[in-house]
């Protein structure tokens, strides 16, 4: 099998156009010798069967973050038959030294400049035949996000590849690796001689959004208006879809499921129609949402006004020791703590990268998400809900900052930050469509490895011991919940609650899978019904506002202590966790009961 290494700089479309090269089939593999996970597909290419890896983007092969690190180590250590290198057509002036810099290493590549549709908009004109010449190595304009120069890119992959009978491998890396000096000059020179530059910033669409966007004193107040807008499109989309599909499970439980199991033993249909098939069809019914979600989350990404925030925010985040870059890892957070935590890795200074893996679990992310439309749909009025879930991502926003703020004198940031502003560009449909089922596979696959073993778990404490009534004081569950009461009491939380929010610390995919089975409810209505006639609304925020601040799973758990390399730091992020989450809800429910509600 022949070995292709997908390699550019961030924001050049990288992902998008491995995407499409290996038809989303990618899956997340550690690469041997390498401590970190990276995205690895196998394809074929004419009769070839080939092995695709897209290392992650860096500005420089002699960078000093883990990222840089990273591909450095993998060119040293594997052999490769082909390079192809992403560069964005309209920045050649900043991103040409990376296909300089492979050019040296003599390594067999071929460079595909990206976003050739877009550079014109700009004034920027390349002769590609020209930089062919120049770096030696076949030069192809395209468009990864429309396919314009695909089939062409794909031809002279294949033609590259078949050149290449034998992998090559980096020795000496460093001792290759060109100097800076003889890289500008060179640099310089193709400049001149391929490809057009404009004398002066043209006036376009993406510098007229800005003048609005980046206001000084409108960008965030609109930021924070388009997150709001985004949550109530959420709800009023997918309230309807999420009921829809809830029916249909219900359907498929009384019509198909029961008559089928009508004939097994009591104990065994129980566990198998309470305990696995209504935990799990709870978990279900968010699907629709978590995906209008994502799809929302897609536009906000991929239209580049994520990026816009990270600058909107970078000098108020500098105030607390973190840059804008810590700002977009916590939003990267709403999908799930573990990757966003991964994603320090660009970041050089360890302080600032210490500080952020410390912020980033207060992130709300997708598992605590569907935890907090449930309760919200649950306990609050439908023209209340949207704002309260609004309020527990601002909460998430204050919790990060307050951690910064009282932590930054011990993580000191000396990593300057260069953000880059790519132009707003609208995301297709497609991609919108395989980010957000992406997101929910993601969703889908966390939840299946805890959720069958933590219901089961908790529909056997809820059931034994044996000849007691089932979720009464006397089993185990409700043993272990009323030996919480003295710590959760305090703060509103019920012994049934509590038994959920002990598995959430596992995972919390669990969470509402449990209080299913904890309340024996077949359907969320009825599960909504149970809990709305236990609690009231000030109970179920101080739930969620613990559920909010606590530690988000084992997951992030281990990520902590293997990015951070030190279990000292991983302990005490989790400790910190909960200290802030008891003290937290304490405050709110004991205020809100203070002040008559």
């Amino acid at each position: 099998m022949k070995r292709i290494a997908v390699l550019g700089m961030p924001n050049t479309g990288k992902s998008t156009f491995f995407n499409r090269f290996t038809g989303a089939t990618a899956s997340i593999g550690n690469w041997p010798g390498i401590t970190v996970d990276l995205m690895i597909a196998p394809i074929r290419i004419g009769d070839q069967p080939t092995e695709v890896i897209d290392l992650p983007g860096i500005y420089d092969l002699r960078g000093f973050s883990e990222d840089e690190t990273v591909v450095q180590r993998f060119l040293e250590s594997t052999p490769l038959n082909l390079v192809i290198i992403i560069l964005n057509t309209a920045q050649l002036d900043r991103q040409l030294s990376l296909a300089l810099q492979v050019k040296h290493l003599q390594l067999p590549a071929v460079l595909l400049l990206n976003m050739a549709d877009e550079a014109p908009k700009f004034g920027v004109t390349v002769n590609a035949e020209k930089l062919t010449h120049h770096l030696g190595m076949p030069v192809i304009p395209m468009s990864a996000k429309y396919g314009g120069g695909y089939e062409a890119a794909l031809v002279a992959i294949s033609e590259a590849l078949q050149a290449q009978d034998h992998p090559v491998s980096v020795q000496d890396f460093s001792d290759r690796l060109a100097t800076d000096a003889h890289i500008a000059t060179e640099l310089e020179t193709i400049l001149q001689d391929a490809v057009h530059l404009p004398d002066q910033h043209q006036d376009t669409l993406t510098t007229r959004l800005d003048r609005i966007l980046l206001h000084p004193v409108l960008g965030l107040p609109l930021f924070f208006a388009a997150m709001y807008l985004m949550f109530q499109v959420v709800y009023t989309l997918g309230t309807p879809l999420q009921d829809l599909l809830g029916q249909g499970l219900d359907w498929g439980k009384t019509t198909l499921l029961e008559p089928a199991l009508a004939s097994f033993p009591s104990f065994l249909k129980g566990f198998l129609i309470g305990g696995l098939y209504d935990g799990m069809g709870t978990v279900a019914a968010f699907i629709p949402v978590i995906l209008l979600f994502f799809f929302c989350m897609a536009i906000v990404e991929d239209s580049s006004y994520l990026a816009r925030s990270a600058f909107l925010m970078d000098a108020f985040m500098e105030r607390l020791g973190l840059d804008g870059r810590s700002f977009v890892m916590s939003l990267m957070g709403f999908g799930c703590n573990v990757p966003a935590i991964m994603g320090t890795r660009v970041m050089r200074s360890p302080g600032l990268r210490m500080l952020s893996m410390l912020v980033i679990p207060f992130s709300l992310c997708s598992a605590r998400l569907n935890v907090f439309i449930f309760m919200t749909t649950a306990l609050f009025a439908p023209q209340v809900a949207p704002l309260v879930l609004f309020s527990l991502y601002l909460l998430s926003f204050a919790a990060a900052l307050m951690t910064a703020a009282l932590f930054k004198g011990r993580f000191v940031n000396q990593d300057p930050l260069v953000l880059e502003l790519p132009p707003y560009r609208f995301p297709t449909f497609k991609q919108m469509l395989i980010r957000s089922w992406c997101e929910v596979k993601h969703f889908l696959r966390w939840s299946n490895r805890f959720i069958i073993a933590g219901v089961v778990v908790i529909w056997l404490l809820n059931n034994l011991p044996a000849g007691v009534p089932p979720a009464s004081a006397q089993t185990l569950s409700g043993l272990i919940g009323q030996a919480t009461q003295p710590v959760l009491q305090p703060l509103g939380i019920n012994s049934q609650l509590a038994i959920a929010l002990i598995f959430g610390f596992i995972a919390k995919e669990i969470v509402l899978g449990g209080l299913a089975v904890i309340y024996g409810a077949s359907t969320e209505d009825s599960l909504g019904g149970a809990i709305a006639q236990q609690i009231d609304w000030v109970q179920a925020y101080s739930f969620m506002l613990f559920t909010l601040l606590y530690v988000p799973c084992l997951s992030t758990v281990a990520v902590l202590k293997s990015e951070s390399k030190s279990i000292r730091f991983a302990t005490f992020a989790v400790a910190w966790s909960i200290g802030l989450a008891w003290v937290a809800s304490f405050i709110f429910y004991q205020g809100a009961r203070a002040l008559g509600f």
